[in-house]
């Protein structure tokens, strides 16, 4: 397992020097002709959001799989995740790198994710006990730009939304956030909450990045408000209060460490949907009791690192949680702000 405190030093030292460093050496390159879309044909609004998706991305049809998951439920069982994952094999070529899920539930597999179980695979054992450490990510702080031609994993993000005005919302935002260098801050709050606050030791101090629109400012507080400049908020909160006065740029990310965030539509506490409907672009949240393990969550630096650098909102997501077997990656995959070129743009 990787150690968080030297991952921390680095990225510290990466960001407050990000001028010098070399961003050819990462070279994010993900892009709409990589991304494979999965929508659910038993489910109206999927099928709906999906062809939003796939006409605003400009998806080919051999880009797109239609499968048939239950609608009654918010899980779905091993034998279809192993059935659904034989089809993805099947169906997409080496060419997909990352895949969008174009549905908000089923969400989980046992204590799973669906995102995990989609990218990864069904682990047995986890489930026995949630409060122990899952397997680390083999994509972790990885520095891979083609995570199924070197890993042969595709890391996928559920386009999560409770109807079509909202899932409109979220991809006409996704498509704006493509190399639009926004101006903004990343806000990293610790709360009056200890126990969700175990991410505060990984924020990084307040400053400015050097050569980017971008600052840092890490608070004490219970709740961000008045705030118009939002790309990043991460906090730690069962329910964060405010969201309904902030302003979220196109590509903003924003997460909270609570016990089930990920519980997309019946949790009870404050789902991650909550995150895109006040305006970001993506976030993740847990599907069962994570016992607030750091590594189960984003790790703030190597989340804004891997942002800033270019990535996608799936691949800087899901590089930044160490152990992500309970988490689940929702929002637009494709949003890339800090990305140096776009096709969209020629």
């Amino acid at each position: 397992m990787r150690v968080f405190a030297l991952a921390c030093l680095i990225l510290l030292a990466t960001l407050s020097a990000h001028a010098a460093t070399d961003k050819a050496e990462l070279h994010y390159q993900l892009n709409a002709e990589q991304l494979g879309l999965i929508i659910n044909k038993n489910d109206p609004l999927s099928v709906e959001i999906g062809e939003y998706y796939a006409k605003q991305r400009q998806l080919r049809p051999e880009q797109i799989l239609s499968i048939e998951l239950p609608t009654d439920r918010v899980w779905i069982t091993e034998g279809e995740l192993e059935k659904l994952n034989a089809q993805i094999n099947q169906f997409f070529d080496g060419k997909t790198q990352a895949l969008a899920l174009a549905w908000a539930k089923p969400y989980r597999v046992n204590c799973l994710s669906m995102t995990y179980g989609v990218t990864i695979g069904y682990v047995e054992g986890v489930c026995a006990n949630t409060g122990k450490p899952t397997p680390e990510s083999p994509y972790f702080n990885h520095a891979s730009t083609q995570p199924f031609t070197d890993l042969k994993i595709r890391p996928s993000m559920m386009l999560a939304a409770k109807d079509f005005a909202s899932a409109k919302k979220l991809i006409d935002t996704g498509l704006q956030a493509w190399g639009n260098y926004p101006k903004g801050t990343a806000y990293f709050l610790s709360t009056s909450d200890k126990t969700r606050s175990a991410r505060a030791p990984l924020f990084p101090p307040s400053q400015s990045i050097a050569k980017l629109p971008i600052k840092i400012e890490t608070l004490t507080s219970d709740a961000l408000r008045n705030k118009n400049d939002v790309i990043i908020y991460q906090t730690g909160l069962a329910k964060v209060e405010g969201l309904e006065t902030l302003k979220f740029q196109p590509g903003a990310l924003a997460d909270h460490l609570t016990s089930f965030g990920g519980m997309l539509t019946d949790s009870s506490q404050m789902s991650s949907m909550k995150w895109l409907e006040a305006g970001a672009t993506a976030s993740y949240g847990t599907v069962s009791e994570p016992y607030n393990h750091q590594q189960k969550f984003p790790h703030p630096q190597v989340l804004l690192f891997h942002y800033i650098n270019g990535a996608t909102a799936v691949e800087a997501y899901w590089k930044s949680v160490a152990w992500p077997a309970q988490g689940v990656f929702i929002g637009d995959p494709l949003a890339a702000p800090y990305r140096n070129l776009s096709p969209f743009k020629k």
